[in-house]
Formats: structure tokens, C-alpha cells, sequence
């Protein structure tokens, strides 16, 4: 997103690879949100309903917004960011329901610069774990994984993510690598369409309550692996907001 524009939606094909102990691979297409922090789209009357931001679908106090709860989250590790631009990427809410796998944070120091990328997961547990990244200049980072996402995998391993700041396309992905190989990977790429009311009206018409679609696909493909013989790994006692405040 050049800075100055406003918001933007990228039309993505979402994929996740499973390569053990059972191969599984599915992929869907659906669309994000890419958004200033200080300037989130507000839409009238029944557009509402196709796309909110509300602070208590991401990371922090729900009585605050957004862009203030990041802030807190990057001060607690000594980062400020002086005001500097935070873009977002991430599901609107839409028809009341939101579901973000993944929201990745862009966040730029008062001068400009990238100053560093928060990735925040969620998993369908209504658990949510936010990751700070200084990533290179490709958008590449590595982190300890740290949160249970999947029900049949362990918290352990590490995560090779590629975040480049989005533009004219969007490319992301997630490789998760456990000991004895890389069991699975996930990506998602898109391409900018102008985020209006009629951009936003085609995009909910291509994609009907895209939100529910999307957690209605991993859990049926959790149904599939369960029933193929994949057995769920102890979810540890954990916060609804681990590693946010």
C-alpha cells in the first residue's frame, strides 16, 4: 500500500500444505484487508455488515483501538514508533463474524522505515499469540514457535515466515519446521482491487461470508485428518491472550 492511499483488498488464493505424518494439501480463495491503523474505513448503512474493525477481534483491550493496544504490545518491548504508519492485513468482520488465522502488523517508525512486522495468530480455540519479527529486506524472519495452532501438532519447532510489505501483490507464507522435517506450509497470494463500496460489494458477492467460510474449511479439513487416523496433541493450559500484553 503506497503510502497516502487509502485502504485496499487483495483478491488471494489461500493454501496450506501438510506433508506429515499424513499429506494433506487444500486451498481456497478468499480475499484480506489491507489498512492504515489511523485511518480504518468506517462504511454507512448496510455495507457495514460486509466489513468492521473492531478492536476486540485483534490483539490487547477491546475498550481501546486497535492502533493503541499495538502500540502498547511494541512499548512492553521497548519499541516506539513515534507515530509512525502501522498497516494491517487482515479479515474484516463480516455479517458479525471474524476469523483471522493470521494478522500481520507493518510497522514504521515515525521516519518512514520499516521498523519491524507483528504477526499475530489466532487458532479456534478463541486463543490469540502475537510474534515480533525484525525481518530482512525480503520480508523473511525466523521464530520459535510458541502458541498451539493446529490440534495435531505439538508446540515445538520453528517458523520461517516471509512477510514482504504487500503492493501492487500480495505474498505471504508460513513454513512451520519440526524436528526430523517441514510438515507444513502456508501462503497466501493476491492481487490489489480498489477497496471502495463497489470494490467491496464484488468482493462479498464472489465470496459469500467469506469469514465463516474460512473457519468452516479448517475445521472440516481437521474432521478429514481425524478421520484418516491423525490424533490430536494436548493443548496446553494457556491465555486467551498469550504473548499480547
Amino acid at each position: 500500500m503506497t503510502p497516502g492511499r487509502g485502504p485496499a483488498i487483495y483478491e488471494c488464493r489461500i493454501t496450506h500444505a501438510r506433508t506429515a505424518p499424513l499429506r494433506n494439501v487444500f486451498s481456497y480463495r478468499s480475499y484480506q484487508w489491507l489498512v492504515d491503523l489511523d485511518h480504518i474505513p468506517r462504511f454507512r448503512r448496510g455495507l457495514a455488515l460486509l466489513a468492521q474493525f473492531r478492536p476486540e477481534d485483534h490483539l490487547g483491550d477491546p475498550q481501546r483501538s486497535i492502533r493503541e493496544n499495538l502500540d502498547r504490545f511494541l512499548a512492553s518491548r521497548g519499541i516506539d514508533l513515534g507515530g509512525g504508519k502501522v498497516l494491517m492485513l487482515a479479515h474484516a468482520r463480516v455479517l458479525g463474524y471474524v476469523f483471522n488465522p493470521l494478522t500481520v502488523y507493518w510497522c514504521h517508525s515515525a521516519g518512514g522505515p520499516l521498523e519491524c512486522v507483528v504477526a499475530e495468530v489466532h487458532n479456534t480455540y478463541q486463543q490469540r499469540h502475537c510474534y515480533l519479527l525484525r525481518t530482512d529486506s525480503r520480508g523473511r524472519a525466523e521464530t520459535a514457535k510458541e502458541f498451539y495452532v493446529s490440534p495435531y501438532f505439538p508446540v515445538d519447532g520453528r517458523y520461517q515466515m516471509s512477510l514482504p510489505e504487500p503492493g501492487h501483490r500480495l505474498a505471504v507464507s508460513i513454513v512451520l519446521h519440526r524436528p526430523g522435517g517441514q510438515p507444513f506450509v502456508a501462503s497466501m497470494h493476491g492481487s490489489r482491487v480498489r477497496a471502495g463500496p463497489a470494490g467491496l460489494l464484488a468482493a462479498a458477492i464472489r465470496h459469500p461470508w467469506s469469514t465463516a467460510v474460512v473457519a468452516g474449511r479448517i475445521r472440516w479439513q481437521g474432521i478429514k485428518l481425524y478421520a484418516r487416523g491423525l490424533r490430536i496433541a494436548p493443548r496446553p493450559g494457556r491465555a486467551p491472550q498469550e504473548g499480547v500484553q
